[in-house]
């Protein structure tokens, strides 16, 4: 039950598909982008993981993934500060 958790939370937190060589995909996306879109950028997901999480019967997956995003928009306004 601890290993299916764990896999779970990497899935959410840094799933493998999303990294080639030493760069994490959101690490390249936010080095494109000024600081406003990125925050833009992780609104909208946030938004769509909370919008479809009923339908897509993963229901806790896009909830996670949701709250990953969000502390992500989190993380760059305690930047500003």
């Amino acid at each position: 039950m601890a290993n299916k958790k764990l896999t779970e939370l990497d899935l959410i937190n840094n799933p493998s598909h999303y990294n080639t060589g030493d760069i994490e995909c959101i690490e390249a996306i936010q080095a494109s982008m000024t600081t406003r879109q990125f925050q833009g950028y992780l609104k909208g997901n946030v938004m769509k993981y909370v919008w479809r999480h009923e339908y897509k019967g993963k229901m806790l997956d896009d909830l996670r993934k949701a709250r990953w995003y969000l502390n992500k928009l989190i993380e760059t306004h305690e930047e500003k500060k």
